[in-house]
């Protein structure tokens, strides 16, 4: 078997759902299996994939025992050559394995592999790609140097700005959300470290793999979408685990100075606080219109019924979205791209395209009776069901 797919599940439902979806048509030319692990969700998420998806293997933990261990329970059940450790909260292209795995059999030296992700915008996500957060450099990005001296190599390093968002090349750490390796490697490390609960768990491991003489690899040339503030609400729990991780990663790889300890402990009290403030829920704008990219008219009159909003049909062409005349710009709009009649890859480009511009997307997954996305990477998405 090539490829095991793990994805760690934890009260997201619908997302997972989409996810899977995702998963499965990215698997169908590769001999690969998914595995979902659940880490004792409150909602139906084990009820949908026993329903909807009954040949994915499930494993069903009998407690929230984080990301780390829920990861090693996974990993200790696959068969593949290769692993992918997946969030729930994302969506692959169907070419996306095909392409990551064969740049990684490119690779004498492979470590991790990472690629290109954007959020539910479309905007790319800078941890996409990081160097190690060694004191200097968590410095840096605590204080928001790497903003202000983005070309310089001094204080630039934590996102690793000397590779573009679209250049390939080695990196020293790369996110959770998606990381791809040989399984043979990941056992050598001895997987994820169950010391630290969340949050740094990913750095941890890509530096054991430099560590080993390996070489972790951003790889662009896919996009995956990570709707990222998902899986966690940032609210004090947040900020006393994200300072724990922070710990975890210094004591067991830094040596450091009390007074430096207690400089960057004061440190990451700022910086969490800030991602806490960030993750605050922001009253939702309900757009003016909506715009759906569908073959289907009754789907478009179930959306206008159900959102009681105007929705504009556009018919995809020869399955690629094409903006014409028709559709406005400037307005506060929403487009719904209908997974029945449009790729993943597709959707993934489309978003990528209009970034910039002043829309905000929704994902209608393939035989499904909801609408899903994000408005923003630090907060959380929005189901609509219909």
């Amino acid at each position: 078997m090539q490829l095991s797919v793990i994805i760690l599940n934890y009260n997201v439902r619908y997302f997972l759902e989409l996810c899977v979806l995702s998963v499965q048509k990215a698997i169908q030319n590769i001999e690969a299996e998914i595995i979902v692990v659940d880490n004792n969700s409150s909602d139906d998420s084990c009820a949908m994939m026993q329903q909807r998806f009954p040949n994915v293997k499930l494993i069903q933990n009998k407690e929230n025992a984080g990301f780390p261990k829920g990861n090693n329970i996974g990993v200790a059940q696959t068969k593949g050559e290769y692993i992918c450790i997946l969030n729930p909260d994302t969506v692959v292209a169907e070419d996306t394995f095909e392409k990551v795995l064969a740049f990684a059999k490119s690779k004498i030296d492979l470590g991790i592999v990472g690629c290109k992700l954007i959020d539910g915008t479309g905007k790319f996500l800078p941890e996409s790609k990081r160097g190690i957060p060694t004191p200097w450099v968590a410095f840096t990005k605590i204080f928001g140097l790497y903003k202000m001296f983005p070309n310089s190599a001094l204080f630039n390093k934590y996102y690793a700005q000397h590779l573009g968002e679209n250049q390939t090349g080695k990196v020293e750490i790369l996110v959770g959300a998606f990381m791809v390796m040989k399984r043979e490697l990941y056992i050598e490390l001895g997987g994820f470290d169950e010391n630290c609960f969340m949050y740094s768990d990913d750095i941890d491991l890509s530096y054991m793999a430099l560590q080993k003489g390996k070489s972790n690899y951003y790889f662009p040339e896919t996009t995956v979408i990570h709707y990222k503030g998902e899986s966690t609400v940032k609210d004090g729990t947040y900020m006393k685990r994200f300072q724990e991780a922070m710990n975890f990663f210094y004591q067991k790889h830094f040596k450091v100075s009390v007074f430096f300890s207690l400089f960057m402990k004061i440190g990451i009290v700022f910086f969490s606080l800030v991602k806490m403030f960030q993750g605050k829920s922001k009253a939702k704008q309900t757009p003016e219109r909506y715009i759906l990219i569908s073959n289907k008219e009754a789907t478009k009159e179930i959306v206008e019924q159900k959102l009681q909003k105007n929705t504009i049909r556009k018919a995809p062409e020869n399955g690629k979205i094409v903006f014409s005349q028709t559709i406005s710009k400037g307005k506060n709009e929403e487009i719904i791209l209908d997974l029945n009649d449009v790729s993943f890859r597709e959707s993934i480009r489309f978003l990528e395209v209009n970034a910039t511009n002043a829309f905000t997307f929704k994902l209608l997954p393939p035989e499904s009776h909801f609408i899903i996305g994000s408005n923003s990477s630090n907060d959380r998405g929005e189901v609509v069901l219909i």
